[in-house]
Order: structure tokens, then sequence, then C-alpha cells
């Protein structure tokens, strides 16, 4: 069983599965799948928020990837409620609340 975090949400989830099985993919086309139901602004806030968590990673024009760290929470193998903010570019933590 999967353990989440307080920060995330039932969309978060979700995310990560279509991710995981479809690959790499833009906000704009995850808010357009069949198993979403929030807007591209929802989805881009809650990418931006597992990759301040390290469950996915920018590869660059607004595409994300699972990380390791992604599937071993999909896979219960990790509880996300452990996973530390990760430092920003420049060297701060990024935002709670994003």
């Amino acid at each position: 069983m999967r353990k989440s975090a307080d920060w995330m949400t039932i969309w978060d989830d979700r995310i990560l599965e279509i991710i995981r099985e479809e690959g790499p993919m833009s906000p704009t086309p995850l808010s357009n799948h069949d198993y979403i139901r929030i807007g591209k602004s929802g989805v881009s806030k809650r990418l931006n928020r597992m990759k301040d968590h390290g469950l996915v990673q920018e590869l660059g024009n607004g595409v994300y990837s699972i990380t390791e760290k992604g599937v071993s929470y999909l896979d219960g193998e990790i509880d996300a409620s452990d996973l530390v903010e990760e430092e920003t570019e420049n060297g701060d933590t990024a935002q709670a609340g994003s």
C-alpha cells in the first residue's frame, strides 16, 4: 500500500501512474487524459510540487518524467511523508504551499 504525504493529492498518484505507463509528458496532455479531472495549471502545480520532493524530474520544455523515487513510491516501497523538499538551483529549498 502506498504511503502518501500531507502535501499530496489523489491527482499526484494518477499523474505518476500515467507518466510511468505512458512515458514523459507535459501538463497539457496530462490534463487532457481520461483519468485526470484538473486543468493544465493544476497539473503544472502538482508536477512542480512532486518535482520539489524528487518524485518527478523536468527534462526540459515542460516535459516531466518519473524518478526512481517516484517509482518506489508507486510500488509502496517508500513513505512519501519522509521525502524532504530538495534544494532548488539557487540553493533555496522549494517553497512550502506550492
